[in-house]
């Protein structure tokens, strides 16, 4: 546990488990929550912290009362500090630092995050539907109103839909002369959505408005978790799936989008940021043989474990249930079904990932203040 103390008439330390080490001044200027520094109202800074003079130093430090800190800086700017919010912050991890914790699952997770949609709209985001979304990657809502359209309004609860080439809202249903193989009855194996897009949409929402087949299940698998699992077992496959960078293209006859990533993204610290997987779309360039046989090996590997009963559920999506998952971590598919027994007909559209991560902080805010669902 880190902890903060004066070590000098002009020092201020912080003590965590990798060592000592003195907190830069600017660090400390750029956090003053004074007026003369921050407009309350926005929170934003009412100057540009890179006009401090590089040379910034602390001329004197004082506790005045426990836990809070007189900082005094040799530009002569004097402000006050909470010690358990410097800590605080000291604390976080890079990234989507206040969100939950990951939790990374397989086939054995059980029960399925889900949630029962209230009777009426309008409806607000609960705190726990929204946890439960960014730890596992998902959440289904049951008793969702089954008029077309209602995606949307789900949706706009959540964030802003995002419109892409199938337009805001999209039916996925067996049709003639399909451009894409979702609006077809055949087994789809687990894929992200939209690969060729740049951003990829973040979250997709599936919405049930009938099912009357005995096939179509729904699959989901934890591109995050297989991920984890290839790192530890194939590193050499992991090392090449995420240092290669594979074209996607989508084409009609209105349309050609194409982007390049790598399967396995990760960000500028190594970790796993993003999946982007789908064998139907994906072309890698044209290396030498040696490197394309590294590559076609782990892709296969990955593609396997992506396919297997240790990590993939599957589930029946009947009339009013709605499946809302992370596009960036979750890959998805379906089995086969046959039209002739009936219609399968499910309504979706996409949001950006960054909604339901604002609507957590909001919540936890209203919680704090003690208004919070």
């Amino acid at each position: 546990m880190a902890t903060l103390k004066i070590t000098s008439a002009t020092e201020l330390t912080v003590d965590g488990p990798g060592g000592s080490f003195r907190i830069h001044p600017i660090w400390l200027r750029e956090r003053c929550q004074d007026a003369k520094s921050l407009d309350r109202q926005s929170g934003q800074r009412l100057h540009d912290p890179s006009d401090l003079p590089l040379t910034l130093s602390l001329t004197a430090v004082t506790e005045p009362r426990p836990g809070f800190y007189r900082i005094r800086f040799s530009d002569g700017h004097e402000a006050e500090f909470s010690g358990a919010e410097i800590l605080r912050e000291f604390a976080l991890p890079p990234g989507d630092f206040d969100c939950p914790p990951l939790k990374l699952w397989d086939a054995s997770l059980k029960p399925l995050p889900t949630a029962r949609w209230p009777e009426s709209f309008p409806a607000q985001p609960r705190l726990e539907w929204v946890s439960e979304f960014l730890r596992h990657g998902f959440i289904i809502l049951q008793h969702v109103p089954t008029a077309p359209g209602s995606v949307l309004k789900i949706a706009s609860t959540f964030g802003f839909t995002r419109e892409t080439n199938f337009g805001a809202l999209f039916d996925v249903r067996s049709t003639p002369d399909a451009n894409d193989l979702a609006y077809t009855p055949i087994p789809l194996d687990a894929h992200t959505d939209n690969p060729y897009r740049d951003p990829v949409p973040g979250v997709q929402l599936l919405h049930c408005l009938a099912n009357k087949t005995t096939g179509g299940l729904s699959t989901l698998v934890d591109g995050f978790a297989v991920a984890a699992h290839l790192k530890a077992k194939d590193p050499d496959a992991f090392h090449i799936l995420s240092h290669t960078a594979v074209r996607f293209r989508f084409r009609d006859a209105r349309t050609e989008l194409v982007a390049s990533a790598a399967p396995i993204e990760l960000d500028v610290t190594g970790a796993v940021q993003a999946i982007h997987f789908s064998p139907r779309l994906d072309y890698v360039p044209l290396l030498p043989p040696s490197q394309l046989s590294e590559y076609y090996r782990a892709r296969s590997v990955f593609d396997h474990l992506l396919r297997s009963a240790e990590f993939e559920i599957r589930f029946l999506l009947g009339a009013g249930d709605l499946v809302m998952f992370d596009n960036r971590r979750l890959l998805h598919g379906r089995t086969g079904f046959d039209p002739a027994e009936g219609i399968r007909h499910l309504q979706g559209c996409y949001i950006d990932i960054d909604a339901p991560r604002s609507w957590y902080r909001v919540l936890r805010r209203q919680q704090a203040a003690g208004g919070g669902s």
